[in-house]
């Protein structure tokens, strides 16, 4: 979640039950350990401890730089954060190995998590059997932000997935994207998966880097309006991203000009006066397929709370038909 989760939001996050992250995006090493010393404050986590959030890196941007990827997962490391979580890259593997052979508390009970986010059975395979990730995140095609566009949906890909595991059991399997509610988490844990990962109901959190336009826009969308498309990134030139990745966002003038074969100077031009007006048919919004059953700004620490109790209430249901039937 580059540009939209910070220490305050995995701080509160934690706070509410789960566990947060923030991104590393395309920050430098001292504004990521500013955002991690703020995530340490507001758990109130005694320097030289671990503290319970975690950082995630867009491998791609790793390899694409690799002098500051060093400094960056060096900031990381050093700070404590209790988990590393790495995606989109085209040797994931080298950046696990690299996490694992600089991690300061290796091989002690505090050693740094390793979460990998996988699109494919191919990438699971990969990451349960080479990489040896601690946890591995099911990424469906209807995720907010980037992900795979030729990807399967979630109710697909996660039983493929979960099919890998061995009968001894396996590390820890959590589902992403288009969640939004309880019910949701219900059904994935249904299907297998440990837990599940949430990244757009979070947009919605006071505490997310996300300004009241962008939340707005939000909270005034259908989910039609989540949509696959390369725009953004050309309007921001932010390219670079392994092939076959786009990202799913709120389709408006934006994506409505690219769509056209508008010219990219012209593209980037409008876009850049679009954030300078904060003007919400030009910005980008991220928003996973989801985005329609999301009606509230509500602190990220109440988000968790109300979704683990929905997600219960839904559990104890099904439970009780089962008994009846």
């Amino acid at each position: 979640m580059a540009g939209a989760s910070g220490g305050a939001l995995a701080a509160e996050v934690t706070l509410g039950g789960g566990f947060g992250f923030l991104s590393a995006g395309y920050d430098s090493p001292d504004a990521l350990r500013k955002e991690i010393h703020l995530a340490r404050e507001l758990l109130h986590s005694t320097a030289g401890d671990t503290v319970p959030v975690g950082v995630g890196f867009l491998c791609w941007q790793l390899d694409a730089f690799p002098s500051q990827a060093i400094d960056l997962l060096s900031a990381a490391l050093t700070s404590g954060v209790q988990a590393i979580w790495l995606s989109f890259g085209q040797d994931v593997g080298k950046w696990v190995a690299y996490v694992r052979d600089h991690d300061p508390r290796a091989g002690t009970k505090d050693a740094v998590k390793i979460f990998v986010q996988i699109s494919t059975v191919t990438e699971a395979r990969a990451a349960l059997n080479e990489w040896r990730a601690d946890v591995i995140v099911a990424q469906g095609n209807e995720a907010g932000g980037h992900g795979l566009g030729s990807g399967l949906p979630l109710l697909t890909l996660l039983p493929l997935v979960a099919s890998l595991w061995p009968s001894t059991g396996g590390p820890p399997l959590l589902a992403a994207g288009g969640l939004a509610t309880g019910a949701h988490v219900a059904a994935l844990l249904a299907l297998g998966a440990s837990g599940a990962v949430l990244g757009t109901r979070f947009l919605l959190s006071p505490e997310s880097l996300y300004s009241a336009v962008q939340r707005r826009a939000l909270l005034a969308a259908d989910s039609t309006q989540s949509v696959r498309t390369m725009a953004f990134d050309y309007a921001r030139n932010t390219l670079g991203w392994p092939a076959g990745i786009d990202g799913r966002g709120l389709r408006n003038a934006t994506v409505d000009d690219y769509e056209r074969g508008e010219e990219i100077s012209v593209l980037r031009e409008k876009f850049n006066e679009g954030v300078r007006a904060e003007d919400s048919t030009r910005l980008l919004v991220w928003a996973g397929s989801g985005v329609g059953l999301m009606s509230q700004i509500k602190p990220a620490k109440e988000t968790v709370q109300e979704l683990h109790e929905e997600c219960l209430s839904h559990i104890k249901r099904t439970a009780r038909l089962l008994s009846v039937t």
